[in-house]
This record gives C-alpha cells, sequence and structure tokens, in this order.
C-alpha cells in the first residue's frame, strides 16, 4: 500500500484534490489474464487503456485526480486494488479486462455492477449504460447488457463509491482482438472513458 501512495506522488498527483477516479487495470505480472491466439495477452490491453486515461486526462484544463492500481506489468492482489480506493476515499473505481469465451463468434461489450444495493447502486448502473452506449455509438461494439456480479473489486468498493467492472471486448474473437490490441484504438477507448468521467 505505501509503494502505491508512492507512485501516486511519483506520478505527480495531489491527494487533496476533488474528485479521485481508481483505475484498475486488472491482472498483471505472472498473472496474465485472457490469452489470445496471436499472443496478446489481457494485462498488456488493460494497462495501454488505463495509461492512457491517465495521459489524456493531464491534457484536460481541469484534470481528474486519477490514480491506477498498477503503473507497469506487477501483480496487485485484489485486496490491494480495493484498499488502495478505500484508503484514497474514491469517488469511483472502474476496473478494465477483457473477456474470452470458447465460441469465437462471441463479441461486445459488458459492464458489470455490484449484485446488491447500495448508495452509490444507481449512480454505477447509470455510468454502465453510458459507457455501453458509447462504445456502440462510436467504436460499433455489440452491447452484451449491464449485469450484476459479486466480484470482489465490486462488493469491496461498492459502499465507497459507484464501482463498475468493465469488459472490453474478446480476445477470442479475431476481430475484436485486433482492435483492442492496436494502440491507437486503446487511445479511443480512452477517450471514452474519460467523456463518461465527465459526466460524473
Amino acid at each position: 500500500m505505501i509503494l502505491l501512495f508512492q507512485m501516486c506522488i511519483c506520478f505527480g498527483q495531489d491527494l487533496g484534490a476533488q474528485k479521485r477516479i481508481v483505475i484498475d487495470a486488472g491482472h498483471g505480472g505472472i498473472d496474465s489474464g485472457a490469452l489470445a491466439r496471436n499472443g496478446a495477452q489481457e494485462k498488456d490491453i488493460v494497462l495501454n487503456v488505463a495509461q492512457e486515461v491517465l495521459r489524456l486526462n493531464s491534457s484536460l484544463k481541469e484534470p481528474h485526480l486519477i490514480f491506477l492500481t498498477r503503473y507497469s506489468d506487477t501483480l496487485i492482489s485484489l485486496g490491494d486494488r480495493t484498499r488502495l480506493a478505500m484508503a484514497l476515499d474514491a469517488d469511483l473505481f472502474l476496473s478494465l479486462h477483457c473477456n474470452h469465451a470458447k465460441n469465437h463468434r462471441a463479441r461486445g461489450v459488458e459492464v458489470f455492477a455490484y449484485r446488491y444495493p447500495f448508495k452509490y447502486s444507481k449512480t454505477a448502473v447509470w455510468m454502465a449504460y453510458q459507457l455501453q452506449n458509447q462504445f456502440k455509438k462510436q467504436l460499433g461494439f455489440e452491447s452484451r447488457g449491464v449485469k450484476f456480479a459479486n466480484f470482489q473489486v465490486l462488493r469491496d468498493t461498492a459502499k465507497q463509491c459507484p464501482a463498475l467492472l468493465l469488459e472490453l471486448g474478446f480476445l477470442s474473437n479475431a476481430d475484436e482482438n485486433s482492435f483492442l490490441s492496436s494502440k491507437e484504438n486503446a487511445t479511443r477507448i480512452a477517450l471514452i472513458i474519460l467523456n463518461i468521467l465527465e459526466t460524473y
């Protein structure tokens, strides 16, 4: 936890700013997450997107205070990811992932919120629908629906702030894998996420 705070300070972020947003790039280190046939790894794709959100945010006139749960190819425990959000008194927690399925034709974007209602549940669901709508409108992704789950990163942060887990697409689908593996498209995805943050 101390190391994570040190990383935040090293990146020049001020803990006293108003809005604190934690972007969780899933997996990392020895945990590659989903793997594509061409060798693309979930951990790399989501980190690229998270880093792009951070970079684009820094160019805003009034940037948000954005923290990443990891800034490099490092394995961070689920508990440490959520403890960081709690310690920072986060206003939003967004976990980024990629999907995988045995059916190589499976495609589309899914957004998960915590299964049980809390103070921030309505906001989380509203933001989830906004994300899906923008991925469909701007990038042509199919919407697989807003869903509810008992994932630890959602369960442990849902009482603190709106908490979402975004499945960006399927690495098992050749088209989506090709799209997600592109640096240019990581920027396009990051712009959508950042624009949604602007509405919050």
